[in-house]
């Protein structure tokens, strides 16, 4: 039989042959061939496919694929490469204090370093909890060799007392029951237990979810898999097909650079909106795009990414969980109606070779219920909203989970709908926040606008999850369930809070919300765009040069190079010196002896 050849030779050659250097040569193979590989495969000239395990027992979202990875491995050997694994730096977002948020670029530099020093062809990165998605696709466009995602999977539905409970949307909701009163710790506790029944990430529209839907659009991941649950066979059977298509992506040398296209970043954005997705996909999107050499400007997001109809009926902006939606039809069913709107880039190669649009033949949904028709949609302009003002240059407000309490009691007076005024009640810090929200002082009412600065990238470090505060127990006990908030940080995806949030630049930077005070009056103009703190000029200079709201030390090397390092969530949250490399395997490393 003829064997095939690749387009380009395999770069592990360099290796495993390497041109006038047997010394080299030999000492590239002899430790390999102590136990797993044998010399003869390993300069048969078939291609190495390297593994990124993200699973462990440290990231029980992820765990699944330390079993999915025998199907992958065998997809490779059925295709003819050669598969290796090797471990990706853990990212677990409920657990890692003081945030995930930090390893988002830690891994992102490891995987780098793995992908560019070691003699690996191609690559599956095995995906699931929030930030190794993204960290994953920005190490695969830096280094630029063929490339496939695979994520684990989302949980089976949770039930508890015979409703749906989401993971993570079902945290924020009890936080208000118990506030209120009406639960108490250990109803809490089992609610939340109940909304994890198996392996996998979170089964709502939470930053898993929305990132590893994002792959898809992106053309990253094979079509159709990122909603499989994670204990489905389905989930398996993709994990096989993933090895088998990365075998061929190598030959073919389809690397990240053809794929990840602006157009694949608009189409990205367009379905971050229609399914509802977390706001973290602002910041991820941003950092990938930038990594793969493509502009996304503020701009960008008005224009393709809000004035896009809701969908999905999916928590937290809808009734559903993930079982329903795959079963509906998952990504490829959304990115379908959107392509017969003519709001989604159908050119766009994908990681099967082939276009979105060929793709996406014969996906529409039967499922009205979870997928809505675009021209009858659960929600119309239902994308992330663009703000700027005095306090920020951007924020974003998530308009999908905007409830009719909310939109009644703040943006829905006559002749001034969608624009309100509020009082500040400026807390730094979480901390700070858990310890005053009860404070009578404060004299918190329905009228007063919650804000958490201390937040951001470089004030916490990292930006946590707190924007989505919720209101003193005394204003929740009267059925007032939501205030307006604002942070210099993020929230989980899982929140079902109209937080105005990811505001740039932060407090710790600079921003307008370090001279904040509490009392001022803020006004937002949805309208408009607009975001301003009702402060007299002269006032706000008088502040400015004031010290600013205290920054915690940092606490590990890591930390401190961070934050040295790190721009703001407006620009990705990447490591801003990390963005001129790209297509680092174009120039094979020199010898290390």
């Amino acid at each position: 039989m003829t064997q095939r050849r690749p387009v380009r030779p395999f770069r592990s050659r360099e290796w495993f042959d390497a041109a006038g250097r047997p010394d080299m040569t030999a000492l590239y193979l002899e430790r390999y061939m102590n136990d797993a590989f044998t010399r003869e495969e390993l300069r048969s000239g078939k291609p190495i496919i390297g593994i990124s395990q993200s699973g462990s027992d440290l990231v029980p979202c992820n765990r699944v694929h330390v079993k999915l990875v025998e199907r992958i491995k065998a997809g490779i050997r059925d295709a003819g490469g050669i598969p290796m694994e090797f471990p990706l730096h853990p990212i677990f977002e409920n657990c890692r204090r003081p945030t995930a948020a930090l390893d988002r670029n830690l891994a992102y530099l490891g995987l780098v370093e793995i992908l560019n020093g070691y003699p690996i062809d191609a690559v599956v990165l095995t995906t699931g909890c929030d930030k190794t998605t993204p960290a994953s696709i920005m190490a695969a466009a830096t280094v630029d060799i063929p490339a496939l995602t695979l994520n684990g999977g989302p949980m089976l539905d949770g039930w508890h007392d015979g409703e749906l409970v989401g993971s993570g949307t079902v945290i924020w909701r009890s936080r208000r029951l118990l506030g209120a009163g009406k639960i108490d710790e250990e109803e809490f506790i089992r609610r939340a237990s109940d909304s994890a029944p198996s392996l996998g990430h979170c089964n709502t529209m939470g930053t898993a979810s929305t990132m590893n839907s994002v792959s898809e659009a992106l053309g990253m991941s094979l079509p159709g898999q990122a909603m499989i649950p994670a204990p489905y066979r389905e989930r398996a059977h993709a994990a096989y097909e993933t090895g088998r298509r990365i075998v061929d992506m190598a030959y073919e040398d389809l690397r990240p650079s053809r794929i990840l296209t602006r157009e694949a970043f608009l189409n990205a954005i367009r379905v971050t909106a229609a399914i509802g997705g977390s706001t973290n996909a602002q910041p991820h999107i941003v950092a990938m795009a930038r990594h793969a050499g493509v502009e996304i400007s503020t701009e960008d997001w008005i224009e393709h990414g809000y004035d896009v109809p809701l969908l999905v009926n999916m928590q937290p902006a809808g009734k559903y969980l993930s079982e329903r939606f795959h079963r509906a039809g998952g990504v490829p069913a959304v990115m379908w109606e959107l392509l017969q709107a003519g709001r989604l880039d159908g050119h766009a190669l994908t990681c099967t070779g082939r276009s979105q649009a060929e793709n996406l033949h014969g996906r529409e949904t039967r499922d009205r219920e979870v997928i809505f028709p675009y021209a009858a949609p659960l929600q119309e302009r239902a994308g992330f909203l663009v703000l700027s003002g005095n306090l920020f240059d951007t924020a974003i407000m998530k308009t999908s989970v905007i409830s009719d309490e909310f939109r009644q009691r703040y943006l829905s007076r006559p002749d001034h709908e969608d624009v309100f005024e509020a009082r500040a009640v400026v807390f730094d810090g979480s901390d700070d926040y858990h310890h005053r929200i009860n404070d009578p002082t404060l004299g918190i009412d329905e009228n007063c606008i919650l804000v958490i600065r201390g937040s951001g990238v470089l004030g916490w470090p990292g930006s946590a999850e707190v924007v989505n505060m919720q209101p003193p127990d005394a204003l929740l006990q009267r059925g007032i369930t939501s205030l307006p908030t604002l942070g210099d940080g993020r929230q989980s995806g899982t929140s079902d809070s109209p937080s105005i949030l990811n505001a740039s630049p932060e407090s710790a930077a600079g921003g307008g919300l370090s001279w904040l005070r509490t009392g001022d009056i803020i006004r937002i103009d949805l309208n408009a765009g607009a975001f301003d703190a009702l402060v007299d000029e002269d006032e706000i200079a008088r502040r400015k040069a004031e010290p600013g709201p205290p920054i915690p030390p940092s606490n590990t090397p890591w930390e401190e190079l961070f934050r040295e390092k790190t721009g703001q969530l407006a620009d990705g949250g990447v490591l801003e010196f990390a963005v001129k490399y790209r297509g680092t395997s174009a120039k094979t490393p020199r010898h290390n002896h």
